[in-house]
């Protein structure tokens, strides 16, 4: 095994997501819309685009090392991939992807064991085969090309199953889900044989854990501001912290600066609480990581 990880970025959805996380973990990613290998300043790694249909199959063969991809497409693909830890982004939605199966309004289907014998269309072929299959519920899975939910109206399949967050689109479109099959999240996977060697297993493990930080970073901001010292102890009460505000004497002075973190929403909230109760030279930053 050599000293250089190769690092699969997704393609599409969460490629930006992606590349700004990794630049505030600490790594510049430069990706040309002419070429599907970006530029990462970071020797020891090389970057892939791949599509996160295809990210378990490569890294499950070695071709990449590590990827992130949806649990979804890890799943269908059957990959034996190391799971390293989930990546929920924010800035794309904090909802974890379900997979639902879907009927008709009118459809007598009332669970998955009502479809014995049916055709359901859908993206996700491997995992619906595998899931009725695990249930002894004969059925025909075809693959779907787009436009799922159509297929199902104009009586092309018996079921679709299909991806959604809140089900809104489905119920908009006449359509009832059944159930739900899977939920899914970003996850980043590593290569067996990778994850087992020293070198590249602890470069996977410092990249996932500053990823971890900047993703827990969304969203927070610091707040420092002076107060009086007889007024702390309503400042603290009311100051949200990760676990409790920082309080120093500043010299030669009876006045102490408190350093707190905080959601960035809490702030509009506070602020004018805070100067109520005696607190000046508030200044707010923002955070890219927080271990």
């Amino acid at each position: 095994m050599s000293n250089l990880l190769s690092l699969g970025i997704p393609k599409g959805s969460l490629e930006n997501a992606t590349v700004e996380l990794f630049r505030k973990a600490g790594w510049n990613i430069t990706v040309s819309s002419r070429s599907y290998f970006p530029t990462i300043d970071d020797e020891e790694v090389n970057c892939k685009l791949i599509r996160p249909q295809e990210m378990g199959k490569y890294v499950e063969r070695g071709t990449i090392d590590v990827g992130i991809a949806g649990r979804d497409w890890v799943r269908e693909n059957d990959s034996d991939v190391v799971e390293v830890c989930e990546m929920v982004y924010s800035k794309v939605s904090r909802r974890p992807a379900r997979w639902v199966l879907v009927v008709t309004q009118d459809s007598p289907v009332r669970g998955p064991e009502d479809l014995h014998g049916a055709t359901i269309s859908t993206e996700l072929v491997g995992f619906t085969k595998r899931y009725f299959a695990e249930r002894n519920i004969p059925v025909n899975v075809e693959f779907s090309w787009g436009a799922t939910e159509a297929k199902v109206v104009d009586g092309l399949c018996d079921a679709i199953v299909e991806v959604t967050e809140t089900g809104s689109t489905i119920r908009a479109n006449g359509l009832r889900i059944v159930c739900d099959l899977m939920e899914s999240v970003p996850v980043m996977i590593a290569n067996r044989e990778s994850w087992n060697d020293p070198w590249k297993r602890e470069k996977i493990e410092t990249i996932a854990t500053l990823l971890k930080s900047a993703l827990a970073a969304e969203g927070m901001v610091g707040l420092k501001m002076n107060a009086p010292n007889d007024r702390v102890e309503a400042i603290t009460r009311i100051l949200p912290s990760l676990n409790n505000p920082t309080v120093a004497h500043l010299y030669n002075s009876d006045w102490v600066s408190v350093e707190s973190i905080l959601h960035e929403k809490e702030v509009r909230r506070i602020v004018p609480e805070l100067l109520k109760l005696g607190a000046q030279g508030i200044i707010e930053y923002p955070l890219n990581k927080i271990l």
